[in-house]
């Protein structure tokens, strides 16, 4: 292979790493941290936190840099983006991510790959604690951040994980965002957190949350899984999943809720499927949470 002369490593730009072990569990996060430049606004930056922090760093970073330069034309203003992942190379941590985004107490399943461990599920109230008990102080320590203007981001079980996070502790965020959550999973065991914040919400004013799912997530295949000779099997498992129906019954709860403690939407992205819809979901986390100037929404 013909090597460029003089090659250098490319980084993702104002974004340093840092490898954090957890008081938690012991394991080691790579947390990725993107500062913009310039002065901060005297209340602080606002701060996006993001799951599946190797996964979404890079995309977050560019366009946050694209749209904060433009922000009479794309209402995106400047801001912290603080993603968590693993210390790896790869997009992802299979069988570290299951346990840290499944909601409690989870279950044990077959391994990933042969002479891989058992996969588990159920760590999601040690990451969560994780994240509010070490990280964000680190963050707000050495970054000025605006302590009301804190957003959560997550994708699929990432998703997940942001629900139980809202649902048990519905203070922590005030912008709350899931991309195709997977509201499905264990017999919809997160339906026993709604219940307890239904009962005890103590949500931060002007809460949202946005929810959201690929045109192909639905009961739509899509074009070139057409005719595929795994087409049966990903219709049949839509039946389960139920991305878009699951995301609607939701937002309608919620916004029928006394009070309304939150505001709910949803929003389906035309032509994505499950894995193609994330840098499209990560686009929209950034303008969800830098958003200069919020729509007005009805009722």
């Amino acid at each position: 292979m013909t090597v460029f002369p003089n090659s250098s490593p490319a980084m993702v730009g104002n974004t340093t790493f840092h490898d954090v072990a957890s008081d938690q569990n012991g394991q080691t996060y790579r947390v990725f941290i993107y500062r913009p430049e310039g002065e901060a606004p005297e209340q602080g930056w606002p701060v996006l936190y993001m799951t599946d922090g190797n996964a979404v760093i890079g995309t977050a970073v560019d366009v946050m840099r694209a749209q904060a330069n433009y922000p009479s034309g794309t209402n995106v203003g400047p801001g912290v983006i603080v993603t968590i992942g693993y210390p790896l190379d790869a997009a992802y941590d299979p069988l570290r991510r299951s346990w840290d985004l499944g909601p409690p107490p989870g279950q044990t399943y077959p391994p990933f790959f042969e002479n891989s461990p058992e996969v588990k599920t159920g760590g999601a109230e040690e990451f969560l604690t994780f994240i509010e008990d070490q990280i964000k102080p680190v963050v707000e320590a050495a970054l000025p951040v605006d302590r009301n203007r804190q957003s959560l981001f997550g994708h699929s079980f990432g998703g997940l994980f942001v629900l139980y996070s809202l649902f048990t502790r519905p203070s922590a965020f005030t912008t709350w965002i899931a991309a195709s959550p997977s509201i499905y999973w264990e017999n919809r065991a997160i339906d026993q957190f709604y219940s307890r914040f239904v009962t005890a919400h103590q949500t931060r004013e002007n809460a949202e949350l946005f929810l959201s799912c690929g045109e192909y997530e639905t009961d739509r295949l899509a074009p070139f899984q057409v005719g595929a000779a795994d087409e049966a099997e990903r219709l049949a498992q839509r039946k389960i999943t139920l991305n878009d129906i699951y995301s609607v019954e939701l937002v309608d709860r919620l916004n029928d809720l006394p009070g309304r403690p939150i505001r709910a939407q949803f929003e389906i992205h035309p032509g994505e499927n499950h894995m193609s819809l994330l840098p499209v979901a990560v686009n929209r986390a950034i303008q969800n949470a830098f958003a200069i100037r919020k729509q007005a929404q009805a009722g």
